[in-house]
């Protein structure tokens, strides 16, 4: 299951009562909804995925090995399908903690 965030920017933004600018606008807090999941509810699911296509290569090897049909190729492609996963769980992880870090120092 892919999650598309849903981000309607023209209806999340309201005014300010800020009389600086013109216009000042300012986006509204984005409400949990059941049909938004949370965030840790999508890294979960992430992870999840990523386990998934970690394991996949060694049940595409028993296959092979036991004589069903599944190919050696099979087997390669798998392997590359879970090394990309992890690469890019990787990446993920790796921003998520930089934009925390970076969060964490932005002084009030």
């Amino acid at each position: 299951m892919q999650y598309i965030p849903k981000v309607e920017l023209i209806e999340d933004i309201g005014e300010t009562k800020l009389h600086a600018l013109e216009n000042p606008m300012r986006m509204k807090s984005l409400d949990t909804s059941p049909e938004i999941p949370s965030f840790k509810e999508v890294l979960t699911g992430m992870v999840k995925e990523v386990d998934s296509s970690v394991k996949a290569p060694d049940q595409a090897l028993q296959d092979s090995l036991t004589g069903n049909s599944t190919d050696v190729h099979d087997v390669i492609i798998a392997i590359s399908k879970a090394e990309v996963g992890v690469n890019i769980a990787t990446q993920i992880a790796t921003k998520v903690v930089q934009s925390y870090e970076k969060v964490m120092s932005i002084q009030v």
